[in-house]
């Protein structure tokens, strides 16, 4: 319509005629047709606008849209998670999309910590989900009981992103520590909590630490095979216990960018074989998959588009054409 000031409306779908669309052009597409609003703000900040002020803006009124009263998180923001209460797991999710707009720091970062340190465990720690979650719809993997544990598959990604960021809060001193313990403990592992490490140890402070602690766990992930390394062989690796069925984790998801810790664990070699194994992903809507377990129509509806912008995300900072 002539005088919205709308944005262009995307090229149409290639024909015969036309030349393919690129990998971006079909994302694009599929992103208007089927993401939320924060998602749908999220694409535009990273691949439309220029990364302006204007489009963090947008983002962060998206982000707003899920925000609770006890300045948490809720309303599905995690999709496996439904219903309006706060929960970590929304809070982590909060989180990373402000970072990724340059927006965790300052107030948000304080009415974020006075939530942490409201839910936290007896350690100082975050659990997964609260028991408030109970009576409301949830993915069958996430147990929700009485007296949730500490977890740093929960506090890891938090005290990183938070720590990278240059916040101070009392809540980050225990919850650090809880971290550390975590980390040095792990003897066996499953690649959600790996990568919940690879998160804490990318944004915590003492680096020399953080890079003998990394050098572990890369051993700890090929010895114990938690990651594909040629994905023409991954009928040969087997999933962890309570994944589901082909939900394997490759080098680029643990190290979502090339300044990764985690990035030391591979090969140039394997960690190309990885990224062309992501971009062969992009299905033909021009999305990606959700490869963990499908228990909702609706939940795959909405965690497609955000697997989607992370994967461009991840392909864009090795470099990789889009």
């Amino acid at each position: 319509m002539a005088g919205t000031g709308a944005s262009p409306r995307p090229s149409s779908p290639s024909s015969p005629s036309s030349p393919p669309a690129s990998r971006l052009a079909r994302a694009e597409a599929f992103i208007w047709s089927t993401a939320r609003v924060l998602e749908q703000r999220r694409f535009a900040y990273h691949f439309l606008t220029g990364e302006s002020d204007a489009a963090a803006d947008a983002v962060e009124t998206a982000l707003n849209a899920y925000g609770t009263e006890d300045d948490g998180y809720g309303h599905a923001l995690e999709p496996d998670l439904r219903g309006p209460v706060s929960q970590p797991l929304h809070t982590g999710h909060a989180l990373r999309v402000l970072d990724t707009i340059g927006r965790c720091s300052g107030r948000r970062a304080d009415h974020v910590c006075r939530y942490l340190t409201a839910v936290s465990t007896a350690e100082g720690a975050l659990p997964a989900v609260l028991p408030s979650q109970r009576g409301y719809p949830h993915a069958p993997f996430v147990p929700v009981v009485d007296d949730p544990p500490s977890e740093l598959l929960a506090t890891g990604p938090v005290v990183g992103l938070l720590h990278r960021n240059e916040v101070w809060h009392a809540w980050l001193f225990r919850a650090t520590e809880f971290c550390w313990a975590a980390v040095d403990s792990l003897k066996t592992s499953h690649p959600y909590e790996i990568e919940a490490a690879v998160a804490f140890l990318d944004g915590v402070p003492d680096r020399s630490r953080a890079r003998a602690a990394a050098d572990r766990l890369g051993r700890l992930v090929r010895e114990q095979r938690l990651a594909v390394l040629d994905p023409a062989q991954r009928d040969t690796y087997e999933v962890s216990p309570g994944y589901a069925p082909g939900e394997h984790h490759f080098p680029h998801d643990y190290a979502k960018a090339p300044e990764s810790l985690a990035c030391a664990w591979f090969t140039d070699e394997e960690m190309a074989r990885s990224l062309d194994h992501l971009e062969s992903e992009q299905q033909e809507d021009g999305g990606w998959p959700v490869n963990w377990r499908q228990w909702s129509p609706a939940v795959v509806l909405e965690a497609r588009p955000l697997v989607t912008v992370e994967a461009l995300r991840t392909l864009r900072a090795y470099g990789r054409p889009l």
